[in-house]
């Protein structure tokens, strides 16, 4: 049986259990891992990337909206999430209902949500933002006492942590983090002499654990680092490798004369015969129209570049640099093949944006294949999933093996 699907990510769950250890070291005792899990886990699949950290020991995730709750809850996973973003009241009943404990930012939520809990006959846990520099969301420190004071008297309610958030702990000057840093802990001294003692303390984020070693309270909240990327700047050493690496195969190669056009708007003119490939692969999979007669990729083991417009569902290249190429080969869009590698990194600069955007905005109609021991162990469609199809997929993962032997050979 052929490959099942023409564009896919691949996750390899190998390197996310050693990002997730290396995120553990640093972190040290006493400070444990709340995996975010927002945005699909940053493209990688949320529930299977949950579950994924759950079998290394993760035992809290973050995510940012009611939805991404529930979505893991309907997976059968129980374990503590916290959502990162402000709620609506018109959404409190649902969360109470799915067990998730929102960030609290302003009384009337509050009161909406212990009119919840109460009505329901649950508790339900909630965390408050300190806004200490972010500039974003929550409570600003000046106010957080007066507010805390009232959280806590609501009924229903149970304040499960405080905490806040470095908007430059990737900077190269830290004055700013640590200020926040030294504000916040401050702030819990004051709070714990009024009686108000949250079980979890919070502030570092993937840049906050690498950079700030006195930002390790209960909690790191690690996105960025357990999907393979440290943070700019880094002040330690950091070992930790991308998950994800997205890929795609030749649907049609052609053979245009000089002078033909390729794509809309007809920004390329060919200026001489070219091998052009077809790649099943466009914006609407999350492969971004800026990439538009800018973008490399990796067909052959050779970087191939992109001509003219990316198109919803396809994108040319030039295989001048790959002659054998033929329908049906892969494509890779970011990650390696063979020695070649076309890193995120460089399809963000080429986008003028970030590695998270890229990873972000891929799609759902792109298929995960989740790897282990260098094989798939699970292929998610849009559609859902198969044996049949992860069966196919390791007979693809065979023969590119194979391939790639092959050519090392020559």
């Amino acid at each position: 049986m052929h490959m099942p699907v023409s564009t896919w990510v691949e996750v390899d769950l190998d390197q996310f259990a050693r990002n997730l250890g290396e995120a553990r070291r640093l972190a040290g005792p006493g400070c444990d891992i709340l995996l975010v899990a927002k945005a699909d886990a940053y493209g990688h699949g949320a529930v299977d990337m949950v579950q994924a950290a759950q079998e290394e020991g993760v035992g809290h995730f973050g995510v940012a909206t009611l939805h991404e709750g529930i979505e893991i809850r309907r997976a059968g996973i129980a374990a503590p999430l916290v959502v990162l973003s402000p709620l609506l009241p018109s959404e409190a009943g649902e969360a109470v209902a799915h067990d998730l404990a929102p960030s609290v930012c302003d009384l009337e939520f509050a009161r909406a949500l212990s009119r919840e809990a109460q009505q329901q006959g649950r508790p339900a846990r909630c965390h408050v933002e300190i806004d200490t520099g972010m500039g974003r969301i929550g409570v600003r420190e000046e106010r957080a006492e007066g507010f805390l004071r009232e959280i806590v008297a609501l009924p229903g309610l149970r304040l499960a942590s405080i905490y806040t958030h470095f908007p430059d702990a990737d900077a190269e000057d830290l004055a700013f983090a640590r200020g926040q840093t030294e504000r916040f802990r401050a702030l819990a001294e004051t709070l714990a002499r009024v009686g108000i003692r949250p079980p979890r303390l919070h502030a570092a984020n993937s840049a906050g654990l690498v950079n700030l070693p006195e930002a390790r309270f209960d909690w790191a909240r690690v996105g960025l680092l357990a999907y393979g990327y440290p943070p700019a700047n880094a002040r330690a050493r950091v070992d930790v490798g991308p998950v994800m690496s997205f890929k795609s195969r030749l649907v049609q190669v052609r053979d245009l004369p000089a002078g033909a056009s390729i794509s809309y708007g007809r920004t390329f003119t060919a200026p001489r015969p070219m091998k052009v490939g077809v790649v099943a692969v466009g914006y609407g999979h999350g492969y971004s129209w800026l990439l538009s007669g800018q973008g490399q990729m990796l067909v052959g083991g050779a970087r191939v570049p992109v001509l003219g417009r990316v198109t919803m569902d396809l994108t040319m290249v030039d295989l001048a640099g790959a002659p054998h190429a033929a329908v049906g080969d892969e494509v890779v869009l970011f990650g390696s093949q063979g020695e070649a590698r076309v890193g995120i990194e460089e399809v963000a600069a080429w986008c003028r944006t970030l590695h998270y955007e890229i990873m972000c905005t891929i799609g759902k109609r792109v298929t995960r294949i989740y790897v282990r021991g260098a094989r798939p162990a699970k292929v998610v469609t849009l559609v859902g999933e198969r044996e049949a199809w992860t069966h196919a997929a390791a007979d693809h993962f065979r023969a590119r093996e194979q391939a790639l032997t092959a050519a090392r050979r020559r």
